[in-house]
């Protein structure tokens, strides 16, 4: 009996309280979605929680918006009173009235759309929104619910060191006073990146390079916060060094540094990450990389950066139900010391059930990784043989290959994630497929998404965003696929079924 079921518009997936995806089934639904059309949405109640509110905080902001009685303006609940403080600041010189109440932290604002887009941005960005936990935990002492969400939890007192523990062991190198957890990737980014960025700052050191197409917050964030336009460069080609290098020597004595994803994401490219941080720390840089596509445990990045950020989302909570990440400091950086402590002040707490629920299921870590390096490897294969296929986007494509094997922990250490794009209409493909359908990656069951829609769907409906794409490499129609760890002919048989159609 086949493992996959259809799963309709709007149900979580997995299919639990606080899950971080949702089915968006069709083409049509994806499309409805990204234009907000209220047929679609309506169905939509929890998502990707930095873009889509879980009901569950929308329900408790709607509840302390009456209750202090802020009628026309809009709240916005954060993951802490430092997010809130940051999110006023941001929306300056806009009224602004901070809320603490019952240890809920928010902003609220006058009714704007502008200052409701500007504000839900940055918060997306950064990753400063309420836990789905604490809004419930929130609901329940107010008797608006009759009890928190049945599943399992660790002991708050060991939580942290469980996870951390499991966590040393994927980044080689690092003590667990190393880690610094945080409440999303995207928070851990945040707070790694802004305190390198304002150490180099005092050094007179201004100027980031983006290395790669990288994911669109992490993009985001590099040129919001850049002081100048000129202190951010993008460079989409991470196999031209030439770019780089002119790069470094454009920027001078003012070069602070350099992001990139291991491998990028949704191109799987990988850079040669020992060459990269050798210019880069031989002109005064500092490295900030992101393993997340992959997990640290198929590859070795520490002892080439200065910051590693890893969402934990992805694989550590391979139950797809928690949303966190981790800052890990190499302790052997020029900087350490001093990063270690900042970054400290900087990272927001992750919410005690968050913590718990994340530290009840990273035992199954390391395994999930390897049973989904197997899987994939099956998968590639069918792939590169299937005639609808036009292209396939995987750890050891040509292109990148060398470079990912100078840092993977043996050739057999692919990881899960595999874009590829066909020789069919997108929707005729995905429509088909039988597989679960909605963002985000990293989870037990397999997930396949329409990446550039659900990421880029301002470029893809401007000539000049198609343009720019197309100078990237990207296909709007390329599919992003997270093999799971469900039997890789099941999977295979799914895919079989969307490009047969």
């Amino acid at each position: 009996m086949p493992v996959f079921a259809p799963i309709p518009l709007g149900q979580t997936i997995p299919p639990k309280a606080h899950a971080v995806s949702c089915s968006l089934p069709t083409m049509a639904d994806v499309v409805g979605y990204e234009e907000k059309d209220p047929n679609i949405t309506r169905h939509l109640h929890s998502g990707y929680p930095r873009f889509l509110l879980h009901r569950d905080i929308t329900e408790l902001t709607a509840e302390l918006t009456r209750e202090l009685g802020l009628s026309a303006q809009t709240l916005w609940l954060t993951c802490s009173p430092r997010m809130a403080t940051a999110l006023a600041a941001e929306l300056h010189p806009a009224r602004c009235e901070p809320v603490n109440h019952h240890g809920i932290s928010g902003v609220a604002h006058p009714e704007s759309a502008d200052l409701f887009q500007h504000a839900k941005c940055f918060l997306q960005n950064v990753g400063g929104f309420l836990s789905s936990r604490h809004a419930e935990d929130e609901l329940v002492r107010r008797g608006l619910r009759p009890a928190a969400a049945s599943e399992d939890h660790a002991s708050l007192d060991t939580a942290g060191d469980t996870i951390r523990n499991v966590l040393v062991q994927a980044h080689a190198g690092a003590a667990p006073e190393d880690i610094l957890l945080a409440p999303s990737g995207m928070n851990a980014f945040h707070a790694a990146w802004r305190t390198l960025a304002d150490l180099q700052a005092t050094r007179g050191r201004t100027v980031w390079i983006q290395f790669g197409w990288l994911y669109l917050d992490t993009i985001a964030q590099l040129k919001r916060f850049a002081p100048t336009d000129g202190d951010y460069v993008g460079l989409t080609d991470v196999n031209d060094l030439d770019a780089l290098e002119a790069a470094i020597a454009s920027a001078g004595d003012r070069l602070a540094g350099l992001v990139t994803e291991v491998p990028t994401n949704p191109l799987v490219h990988t850079a040669d990450i020992a060459e990269v941080a050798r210019r880069i720390h031989g002109a005064g840089g500092r490295m900030l990389l992101d393993p997340t596509l992959v997990s640290p445990f198929n590859i070795r990045l520490l002892e080439h950066a200065d910051v590693v950020v890893n969402s934990l989302t992805k694989y550590a909570a391979n139950q797809g139900d928690v949303i966190a990440g981790s800052v890990i400091l190499n302790p052997h950086g020029p900087d350490a010391d001093e990063l270690r402590q900042r970054i400290a002040r900087q990272i927001d707490p992750i919410y005690p059930r968050d913590l718990t629920r994340l530290a009840a299921q990273i035992g199954d870590y390391e395994p999930t990784v390897m049973r989904t390096n197997e899987s994939a490897r099956a998968v590639v294969d069918f792939l590169q043989a299937h005639p609808a296929v036009k292209s396939v986007f995987w750890s050891r494509q040509p292109a990148t290959q060398a470079n990912y094997l100078k840092i993977a922990r043996s050739p057999g250490h692919i990881g899960s994630m595999i874009s590829f794009t066909t020789h069919k209409p997108l929707a005729t493909v995905y429509d088909a497929l039988p597989l679960p359908k909605g963002p985000s990656f990293g989870m037990r069951n397999t997930l396949v998404c329409p990446y550039i829609y659900l990421a880029h769907y301002d470029l893809i409906t401007s000539e000049a965003g198609r343009a720019e794409l197309a100078a990237a490499g990207l296909d709007p129609d390329l599919l992003r696929l997270s093999v799971g760890t469900e039997p890789a002919e099941e999977i295979i048989t799914a895919l079989r079924a969307g490009l047969d159609a």
